[in-house]
Order: C-alpha cells, then structure tokens, then sequence
C-alpha cells in the first residue's frame, strides 16, 4: 500500500485544476451539519493543492438518492459548512451536472478558488461507474485527488472511472490512512495481535480467514465468540450464536493452527437471562458454566488479563468490534478495559494500535481512548474489505 502516488509527486499546478474525491456524507438536521469531523478532514488537501496554485474541485455524495435528483440530499448546505470550516468562499456549482454548463463554471473561476459541485449520485452512472460520466467529470480538470478512503472500496465514476482520464494522486487523509493500515497489516512490525468482535461470525468469514494467515495472535470477541465456543463443544445456554456455522468455524481454527496464529477465546464470561442494562441477576461464570437460561453478554476480567497479557507480547495491534454488548452496562467492561490497556500500551510507544469500523469507533469514543490508539479508521466498509485483504479500487487506481 506503500507505493501509491502523492500530492508532492504532481509537481507545480500553477494554472491547473485539481479535482478532488472528498467524502462529505455528514451528518444533517433541519439544514444544518452536524458534525463538521469529515470536512476537517479534508482541510489538509484543499489548503496544500491551493499552496501549490491549483484550483479546487470537490467532488463528493451524500446519502442515497439512486442516480436521482433528490432536493434534500443536495450538497448546498454542505457548501457553506465548508466556507466556513476552511475560511473562504466555497463556490457551489449549483444546477450544473458534469457537461459543458459544469466546465464552463469551473473555468469562470479563478486559480486557487474552491468549487463543491453536486452531489455525484444525482448522477445515474456514477454507482454504475459509466466510461461517459466518467469522462465528462475528468474534463473538468487536469489531475485528480482521491481523499475519500471511506469510498475506495466501490468502483464509481469520481472513485475510479476518472482515474483513467487523468493522472490520479492521493490526498493528505487517504495518505495518513494508507500509511497507518500499511503499519498495521502490510509490513508490520510483529507479533502481530487482531483484536475482533461483533456480533455474527457470518459477516466475518472473510476477515477471519484473511487474518489467521497474518497475525500471530487472534482475540475473538462479542457475540462472534460465542459461536466459536459452541463449535468446540461449550453450551452457551440462549446467548446469540449461529451454530450453523459450527463447521466453518472449526475449518477456521484449523487454519490458525497450520498458520502459526493463536487463537483467544473467552475463558470467563458475564451473563444475564435478560438482554438489557444492569439485569439483575447478571453475573460472571467461566465459559463452561453458562446455565440454558443465560445469554452471553460480555467477557470476563480473566478474559480481559489474558488480552492485556496478549498486548504485552505484541508490537502491532489490529482492532474491529467490540468484546460485548457495550451500549449496556455493565456488559461494557471488557471491551473498556482491554482498549485502556491498549491505548496505555500504545501511549507508552510499546504499540502500534490500529482500528476501524462504525462499532469499533463508537466503542473506543465510549471508553475514551479513541485519540489514544495510533490511528482510527471511521471508513467503516473499506477498512474492513482492506481487513479482508480484498482490493480497493479506488486506492488500486492510485499506486505508483
């Protein structure tokens, strides 16, 4: 992931037009932007593509209007949120499509300007990755900047399909992102441990069959847990499980083994016959005590001292999902003490700690360390395809 082309490699862009992929899918109410998180992100490229003297194109989605044009998902709004976050007037190509209209009003504006045009979905072969809209939208500039790692993992028109147009570069956040995964999985430092949780094991076949063949270690958490427990034979009593995946789990533990990778699984458990916050008769069982009345809702402190033991010997850290149920408490004990401990491990410069994903995000912004880790991913979708070892076409479009 290392070899991809960067800004500083496009030289001077006196009198060029930088076309650039941010992803501005925010957070809205009654008009307003909620969040501004996203369009910070993209200060350090619009402010460096205009240092070099190029004029700036934003190209960006939001929500899901199917290739039609939907008043309330229009990018207007988001225009002027950007002014201000970046301090200047941020022209919004209003009405413009990607045809002649849309190049004449970028051509009106002046070198070093800053250009929202709308919202790329609007456009019907922009999810369909169409060679025509594709064209169209690379004659607007000269060069194109992909800054959206969140989006990298579809092949659309302004992801892909303009890169075959015009040279193709990464930008400042897609650069810091693929810098920090390329640490995490593509010349780690080792041993590598991978921390993954969530609920069903069916969303992770991929991910957890990628990664038994990378790390050296492998902490399974959250409901996942539970069906990889039932598969060697422990009764789970009426926690979430799918034990139909009881062979592909058991292919996957013998994978590990072949491949060096050890496999932790909860040894002590936290269970409740109820799902919801403070059940009563919640307590903490070894995983083999479990009664058929209890759900599985979180892993023990036992559990959470073998994590932190795990950490010690690790010199790189890859996190995805929670180690339980921590919207709820107490069920979210594991999951914050085994991200304090990283996040100490890491602060104290012995880790390199990695993680991604909405839950994952939410959980480490829940137990406080999430600007403790080395860096978090919230590209959601493409972090975990990248997890999967699956190929990002928007970042492929951007290599050297």
């Amino acid at each position: 992931m290392s070899d991809f082309r960067r800004i500083e490699d496009a030289g001077d862009l006196t009198g060029k037009t930088a076309l650039v992929r941010v992803d501005f899918n925010v957070p809205m109410a009654d008009g307003k932007v909620t969040d501004a998180t996203r369009l910070r992100s993209a200060l350090p490229t619009v402010e460096a593509l205009r240092e070099k003297g190029a004029k700036v194109v934003l190209l960006a989605h939001f929500g899901r209007p199917k290739g039609q044009i939907v008043p309330e998902l229009s990018l207007k709004p988001i225009a002027a949120a950007f002014a201000d976050v970046l301090g200047v007037p941020v022209h919004f190509a209003e009405n413009c499509g990607f045809g002649p209209k849309a190049k004449a009003f970028v051509t009106s504006r002046a070198p070093r300007d800053v250009i929202l045009m709308e919202n790329t979905r609007f456009e019907a072969g922009e999810e369909k990755n169409d060679p025509a809209l594709a064209k169209s939208i690379a004659a607007l500039g000269d060069l194109f900047v992909n800054d959206a790692f969140s989006a990298a993992h579809r092949a659309h028109a302004s992801t892909e399909g303009v890169t075959h147009y015009i040279p193709a570069y990464a930008g400042k956040a897609m650069e810091t992102e693929l810098d920090a995964l390329e640490k995490a999985l593509g010349s780690p430092e080792r041993p590598v441990m991978a921390v993954v949780g969530g609920a069903k094991v069916s969303t992770k076949i991929d991910l957890l069959k990628n990664l038994v063949s990378k790390v050296d270690m492998l902490a399974i958490g959250g409901g996942m847990a539970n069906t990889f427990l039932a598969a060697k034979g422990v009764d789970v009593g009426k926690s979430l499980c799918e034990h139909d995946l009881a062979d592909t789990v058991l292919t996957i533990l013998k994978n590990a083994e072949e491949s060096g990778c050890e496999i932790l699984l909860p040894l002590d458990v936290a269970v409740a016959t109820e799902f919801k916050a403070h059940a009563p008769d919640h307590r903490v069982c070894h995983a083999n005590e479990v009664s058929a009345a209890e759900m599985i809702l979180d892993a023990g402190p036992q559990t959470v001292t073998v994590l932190t033991d795990a950490m010690d010997r690790a010199k790189t850290l890859v996190w995805n999902g929670p180690l339980g149920a921590f919207e709820l408490e107490p069920f979210d004990t594991a999951t914050v003490a085994a991200a304090k401990a990283a996040a100490d491990r890491t602060k104290a410069g012995k880790l390199i700690a990695v993680a991604g994903g909405g839950d994952t995000v939410a959980a480490l912004n829940h137990a406080g360390v999430a600007n403790d880790f080395t860096f978090v991913s919230t590209a959601g979708g493409a972090f975990l395809e990248w997890m999967e070892g699956k190929p990002l076409p928007g970042v492929d479009a951007l290599k050297a």
